[in-house]
């Protein structure tokens, strides 16, 4: 078992940066995924929100993998989540569903108010394999290594979502009441950015202030904006 952990401070506001977490798919940072779904979501008692979703997203074998190891290189990735709005906190859980025996990654994320009207991210990870054959240290290894950077690249995911936002001069609100109002907002200017095909974070084997905001056109604008 390999564990991997990491605080990272955003000079944003918890509401906002909250917002941006869950609006961070579809990103040009994060082309590995495919499809993000929300399966439940409901509010408790203390008037925090759960919500379930079913991420699928697309990893890569190393070239040292056996052939066969497994059937297909998507992973279906499961995320629980708890907002809550008065504690200020954010605390969220990932998974992936399948290709667990060859290698499974079970990672936490917690986003608290810090002082300053700033924000801490903490993230948590364990990479486990039972894969065995003599190879178990090495696909830990191989999993420790992309999720390490992975984390630099969702972090550039949710600070461009981070941008938009400032963008837009947009206030905390419901991401209901968010998304209603982008769809009618068509002021989003700006240059080109470049989307990588970079590898997966939870799948298998697998905070500029002046950052440029591409154009409308771009494929995973134009899916943001959907």
């Amino acid at each position: 078992m390999k564990f991997f952990s990491q605080s990272f401070l955003y000079d944003d506001p918890w509401s906002i940066v909250s917002l941006a977490f869950f609006l961070r798919y579809p990103n040009p940072h994060a082309a590995h995924v495919i499809s993000c779904d929300v399966i439940s979501r409901h509010q408790t008692e203390s008037g925090s929100l759960l919500t379930t979703r079913l991420i699928l997203k697309r990893g890569a074998l190393p070239r040292w993998a056996p052939q066969g190891i497994i059937s297909k290189t998507e992973s279906w990735v499961v995320e629980e989540s708890e907002v809550d709005p008065f504690g200020k906190v954010v605390r969220c859980r990932t998974k992936n569903l399948d290709h667990v025996k060859v290698m499974q990654i079970e990672e936490t994320q917690l986003f608290e108010q810090a002082e300053n009207g700033r924000t801490l991210q903490t993230t948590e990870a364990y990479i486990t394999s039972k894969f065995g054959w003599g190879l178990t240290k090495r696909i830990e290894s191989h999993g420790l290594a992309r999720f390490k950077a992975h984390v630099q690249r969702s972090r550039e995911g949710v600070s461009l979502i981070l941008n938009l936002l400032r963008q837009a001069r947009v206030q905390p609100m419901a991401l209901g009441s968010y998304v209603a109002t982008i769809h009618s907002d068509h002021s989003f200017v700006g240059t080109e950015v470049s989307a990588e095909s970079h590898g997966s974070d939870s799948s298998v084997l697998s905070g500029d202030e002046n950052q440029s905001i591409p154009p409308r056109n771009n494929s995973w604008l134009g899916k943001f904006w959907s």
